[in-house]
């Protein structure tokens, strides 16, 4: 009687010790996570350039906050902007309501164009007071330093 040795059957040629891998590979999942944290780290700040206005100059101080404030911006064509959103003047109240009904003491800040008429600017913020909203603000540039006396 002959034995067989397990060496031409098909039971025989599969490996016993054969297991499958259950460990997850993360490098490559890392490598991702990294170019696209790089990608918006770029691209962030390309993405909050607003509404174009010429803010006039001054030499006021800056205002001091930590949160961020809402934007109230008049172009040079007198269109009111919300953010980045076009609204009319009607619409503002109503909108900014809806937006800081979690936190009504949020600062708005009024951006207008050094172009359009002091009236327009007047015009919104009297809404916005007219609205409930006790802390509004306007943003300006501030001025080039002027030479001073006697400096060479």
């Amino acid at each position: 009687m002959a034995m067989a040795t397990g060496g031409g059957g098909r039971r025989g040629s599969r490996r016993r010790g054969f297991k499958p891998m259950a460990d997850i590979n993360v490098t490559p999942m890392v490598d991702v996570m990294l170019v696209l944290l790089v990608i918006f780290m770029i691209t962030a700040p390309l993405l909050t350039a607003g509404v174009p206005v010429d803010l006039p100059k001054t030499n006021a101080g800056q205002i001091k906050g930590d949160d961020q404030p809402i934007s109230v911006s008049v172009d040079a064509k007198g269109r009111i902007f919300l953010q980045e959103t076009e609204v009319q003047i009607e619409e503002l109240a109503p909108r900014l309501r809806a937006i800081t009904a979690a936190k009504p003491d949020n600062r708005i800040f009024v951006r207008g164009d050094a172009g359009i008429s002091y009236g327009r600017v007047m015009e919104v913020m009297g809404a916005l007071s007219q609205a409930g909203f006790p802390h509004v603000a306007l943003v300006t540039q501030p001025a080039p330093e002027a030479p001073r006396k006697g400096a060479r």
